[in-house]
């Protein structure tokens, strides 16, 4: 069962997101908020996931990512808004979001990107992930040498900017899924990362791969 919190404003849209996550099976929406500081304050830790809307009365969406993950750094946030630009989509991934969808997809991809999410993959609307791309490309990585991953490590890295989830990666270096995970901890410790976007976009930043 996928556990599901639910950071939304607008009422309507709100319980809609509620409805359909009780009616799926697999999963639940096991609390909702309207603002960013209840979430913040009283998000349990039991959640599996989190879809964040951005713009929210006080505290943004953004702006609440390094505090729910400084609490629940295992706590996996996905970006559920109508913000496209190209200056929030990096905002919040440089924040640490682990997916970015808009707010118009359709039901049945919103929930195989929970599943994904949980797997390892960073789900985003396909109109996002090609603007996300099409940013880091402009820019041209100075190799960083002040962050040391081992040859294991770099791979895994590598990897995981190629799209692949945790499942992929095990099967592709023929390792453990836990192998993997380990791997990908030590690798967030060392760039000082919270999420696998966070981390993919460092290692592009920092010419890493």
């Amino acid at each position: 069962m996928i556990k599901v919190s639910i950071i939304e404003d607008h009422q309507d849209f709100r319980e809609g997101l509620s409805f359909l996550l009780n009616a799926s099976e697999g999963y639940t929406c096991i609390s909702n908020y309207t603002n960013a500081e209840d979430a913040v304050d009283t998000l349990s830790g039991d959640e599996d996931v989190i879809l964040l809307d951005i713009n929210l009365p006080e505290m943004s969406g953004i702006e609440a990512i390094p505090l729910i993950k400084a609490k629940h750094p295992y706590l996996k946030i996905i970006m559920l808004t109508i913000c496209d630009d190209d200056q929030t989509i990096i905002e919040a991934i440089m924040a640490g979001a682990d997916g970015y969808l808009l707010k118009k997809t359709a039901p049945d991809r919103l929930l195989t990107s929970l599943q994904e999410t949980l797997d390892g993959g960073s789900p985003m609307t396909a109109s996002i992930a090609s603007r996300v791309l099409n940013l880091f490309k402009k820019h041209v990585p100075v190799k960083n040498n002040s962050i040391s991953l081992t040859a294991r490590e770099l791979e895994v890295l590598q990897l995981l900017v190629d799209g692949l989830d945790n499942i992929s990666v095990a099967k592709q270096l023929f390792i453990s899924i836990q192998t993997v995970r380990n791997h990908i901890r030590h690798i967030y410790e060392k760039l000082q990362v919270h999420s696998k976007s966070q981390a993919v976009a460092k290692a592009i930043k920092e010419g890493l791969v």
